[in-house]
């Protein structure tokens, strides 16, 4: 299909056959390729990018728009990878809505310097996944991951869908879904209450993004507004966090409506972005790291920070070296990795200062023969966005390992310019074994973490033998292994957005001092067969999913909830959901643990809060403030 370039010249942008499926190459010992040549204003972005421009025929976008969605909308497992991008203009009307429903692994965004200069009129959505009886059963959202929207104008037009769907636009989602810089006219609704529902959804992430009309939360048991306008919010389940938002709802009556509030985020800086200039020169806009901030970046113009060519940027495919891409960083390019799966079989180093690595279309990146896929030095200003990391079928000692460890991070560090993650999730399982002792490592300081989903996979297609339904899973958890999600060694280190799940060990250690985080969200392993698979050396029953070292003396949580659902054996016991030193400088505000239907978990945090049992399935026990005032 060929839709015209930002240039109006047609070309080839989207591979929807056979062909596209396939792109999975491994990288490793290739030689480098002769230096790459960018032409600013239509790069190659490979064949699984999508550009739209406003003299695109509408039923063309929309023919596109579908056939994409049907091939991903059950497609939680696939090497399947895809960006559509629209060009400033506008995208559907009051008498021909343009309506789209967004499947997994596909980013959607504008291509504007400012969210206003895409219009789209007509819906963007996600609803309820049908996992039964030929799509027609067992609908739910809890399994909706992997998609992004971004960077445009959303009027909200239903019509001529059904009448429970005419009037809201439906976003029901879980983990690794983020919805940034988003202008939205008319209502949002976080859960779909007509696909069989309403049903539970386990999202999610909502940031620099402004909405007219009340947003439904519905039955999101866990979301994180961070830096957005609303005029207000509807509804919680367990645990809704807002940090720097206007019009958040007040939380001075937690537990009883189940809300976290922050006047002001601590540290933010929001995730790079491609956009298209006045003269059709593609760039990436970097924006700069603030604090004590409140609302939309771009509430006042162009969100500040600075702009990068896209000549500067090596544009890699998965067809492309580790050494190449590599060579790239040394030379001072930046990255960007353009949809698909790149199975790594050496590290890639990234060791500039402000040096920027950006994915599209939820690039992934999969360890190889036990590698680390990615590296990044302790230099100010390295922004990595929008990749996901896997674990391979040998282990890896960790996933992405920020900072040198055992050194001393402080020279280097620039609290002005963190080291930043936006939207940068990892896995381990689901789609194929995978093994890591550690997925992400930090040890530098002045780090931000914003948006992380670190899942080892609670199911997926590793061919495992559940001849006994879930009781059959002991053997993932032989299989595939990873002991601590998080492992945050350095100092000064902020997290908004901190989701973390399933791990075998500790799911967070925090060993640095003066850490923060804005939304913690862990559920516990499922599937340790025994008691004995699940309790530490000394003798204490299991392993807390947040961990704060005994030595720390300075720490702040703001919003954490730690889930158990002991699937494979009910008796199994954890004594506490969260673990923290008792010093006057370590903190944790709205705090909870619930159980799911399974095992039991004693206390909330070091003592403190009733267990809860399978008897009290879906009931919260919630601390306010560790330790009490």
């Amino acid at each position: 299909m060929s839709v015209p370039s930002p240039r109006g010249r047609a070309r080839r942008v989207l591979a929807l056959g056979a062909a596209a499926a396939i792109l999975t190459t491994t990288v490793g010992a290739a030689q480098a390729s002769p230096k790459q040549q960018v032409d600013p204003y239509d790069p190659d972005l490979g064949p699984n990018v999508t550009v739209f421009d406003p003299t695109t025929p509408q039923a063309e976008i929309q023919a596109t728009l579908d056939e994409l969605a049907d091939r991903q909308i059950d497609a939680e497992m696939s090497t399947n990878r895809y960006s559509v991008l629209f060009t400033p203009g506008e995208y559907g009307s009051a008498e021909d809505p343009l309506q789209a429903r967004v499947g997994y692994y596909t980013e959607v965004a504008g291509l504007g310097a400012d969210p206003g200069d895409v219009d789209v009129h007509g819906a963007i959505e996600v609803y309820n996944r049908c996992l039964e009886d030929g799509g027609t059963s067992n609908c739910i959202a809890l399994n909706n991951f992997w998609r992004t929207l971004s960077n445009l104008h959303l009027t909200v037009d239903g019509t001529g869908q059904d009448g429970c769907r005419a009037t809201t636009n439906f976003w029901a989602v879980s983990q690794a879904v983020s919805m940034r810089r988003l202008d939205v006219t008319g209502p949002i609704s976080l859960m779909d209450y007509c696909t069989a529902g309403p049903q539970y959804a386990s999202g999610g992430y909502i940031a620099d993004s402004r909405f007219d009309t009340e947003v439904l939360n519905g039955s999101q048991q866990q979301w994180l507004t961070r830096n957005s306008e609303m005029p207000s919010w509807s509804n919680g389940v367990w645990n809704q966090v807002f940090s720097g938002v206007e019009g958040a709802p007040d939380d001075s009556v937690f537990p009883e409506q189940p809300y976290t509030t922050l006047d002001t985020t601590p540290v933010s800086r929001e995730k790079p972005y491609l956009f298209v200039d006045d003269d059709g020169r593609w760039n990436v806009r970097v924006p700069s790291a603030q604090t004590e901030t409140r609302g939309v970046s771009w509430a006042d113009g162009l969100t500040e920070g600075r702009t990068i060519g896209i000549e500067d940027f090596f544009i890699a495919q998965p067809g492309d070296s580790v050494r190449e891409i590599n060579t790239n960083l040394s030379r001072g390019k930046h990255l960007l990795l353009t949809p698909g799966v790149y199975d790594v079989a050496d590290t890639i180093k990234v060791k500039h200062a402000d040096t920027v690595v950006l994915g599209m279309g939820h690039a992934t990146l999969t360890a190889v023969d036990g590698a680390v896929p990615m590296t990044v030095t302790d230099q100010p200003g390295i922004v990595v966005a929008g990749v996901t990391i896997d674990a391979g079928n040998a282990e890896s000692p960790v996933l992405l390992q920020v900072g040198k460890p055992n050194g001393d991070h402080s020279a280097q560090a620039d609290p002005a310019n963190p080291i930043t993650l936006n939207d940068v999730y990892f896995r381990v399982g689901g789609p194929h074994i995978g093994k890591t002792d550690t997925a992400l490592e930090v040890n530098a300081d002045h780090v931000l973490i914003d948006h992380t989903w670190v899942w080892r996979g609670d199911h997926g297609i590793e061919d495992f033998d559940l001849t006994d339904g879930f009781l059959g899973d002991d053997e993932r958890w032989a299989t595939n292994t990873g002991r601590t999600g998080v492992r945050i060694n350095g100092d000064d280190v902020t997290a908004t957005g901190l989701f973390v799940e399933h791990f075998q060990e500790f799911n967070t250690v925090w060993n640095g001092e003066r850490g923060t985080t804005v939304l913690y969200q862990n559920e516990l392993p499922y599937d340790p067969p025994t008691q004995a698979d699940w309790t530490r050396p000394d003798g204490t029953l299991g392993w807390a999913g947040y961990k704060v070292a005994d030595d720390v003396t300075e720490h702040t949580l703001h919003g954490g909830g730690v889930y158990v659902y002991n699937r494979n054996n009910t008796d199994i016991v954890t004594e506490n959901g969260f673990e923290v030193p008792d010093a006057p400088g370590v903190r944790l505000r709205h705090v909870m643990t619930v159980n799911l239907n399974d095992g039991t978990i004693n206390h909330v945090v070091n003592g403190v809060g009733d267990a809860v049992p399978p008897s009290t399935s879906g009931s919260p026990e919630y601390v306010v403030e560790y330790p009490a005032p």
